[in-house]
């Protein structure tokens, strides 16, 4: 119980959640074990997040508020508390996304982090790493909910189609991820198309890239290295980025095509496997 009642809720997000929790949890007179059984979680696990050791989830969060009589106090501080827990050179990039009017995004090796399944986020970060996994793994899928907003942007995604064959995470985990973006072909805001290997040379070679568009502040385009970040206005860039994005999404498949190609992948690469056995 020291750790608790020496949390200092000024020294993070994670912290000041925890501080919170504890004060509702104790103006409602209700102990760790007894919240739990409330939320369906255990009362350790409250203890956890209390005492700043665990990464509170939104179900978790929505939960809690409901229990306590918060007014929606946690479920609205949860947004902060994962963003303060992504790579500090990632921050800046996971504010533009949360501000964008429009986002257009270019992969030429991965699925977009706003749009992967929980599966192969884990796949993905797991690589050399398997520290705070499910941690790191909700924090990147909470990214996801600028898709939840009364305004949301209008995502644009153009995807190699190597990226629909690297098979990270095994064939179940892609199927689910392939199942992931046909999930949006009904979904006027969320737009993905594919660049066909028959594309031969094209505009993105030089690499992967964003463009965020806001209502006044300037465009901005967003490229990535190893353990860095690379966001600019610079007027020359971003106005060769938004010259290649308008290239490659004239040699990209149609959204209609996009999904039947993504559709017949998921079925003949990673269809369910056979109960056969050999």
């Amino acid at each position: 119980m020291t750790q608790i009642n020496t949390l200092d809720p000024g020294a993070s997000p994670l912290d000041y959640y925890g501080y919170e929790l504890r004060r509702y949890r104790d103006a409602a007179g209700l102990t760790q074990r007894q919240l739990g059984d409330i939320v369906n979680y255990t009362g350790s696990m409250i203890g956890q997040i209390e005492t700043a050791r665990k990464l509170p989830t939104q179900d978790f969060s929505e939960r809690a508020d409901a229990a306590l009589g918060t007014g929606g106090a946690l479920s609205r501080l949860v947004e902060l508390v994962m963003r303060s827990q992504l790579p500090g050179w990632f921050r800046q990039v996971a504010e533009l996304q949360a501000r964008a009017m429009e986002i257009c995004s270019f992969e030429d090796h991965l699925i977009h982090g706003l749009l992967q399944t929980a599966g192969y986020a884990r796949a993905v970060l797991g690589v050399l790493n398997q520290s705070n996994l499910e941690d790191r793994t909700a924090v990147r899928l909470a990214r996801q909910s600028v898709f939840e907003k009364d305004e949301s942007p209008v995502f644009w995604a153009i995807l190699s189609e190597g990226t629909l064959y690297q098979e990270i995470g095994g064939r179940e985990t892609m199927r689910g991820q392939l199942a992931h973006l046909l999930s949006f072909e009904q979904n006027p805001r969320i737009n993905i198309q594919v660049l066909p290997f028959s594309a031969g040379a094209h505009a993105g070679m030089q690499g992967s890239f964003d463009v965020y568009r806001f209502s006044s502040d300037p465009t901005i385009v967003y490229t990535e290295g190893y353990g860095s970040g690379h966001p600019t206005a610079n007027p020359d860039t971003v106005k060769d980025c938004s010259l290649r994005y308008d290239h490659l999404q004239a040699a990209a498949l149609s959204l209609k095509d996009s999904a039947e190609l993504m559709r017949r992948v998921m079925e003949e690469r990673y269809g369910e496997p056979s109960d056969s056995v050999a």
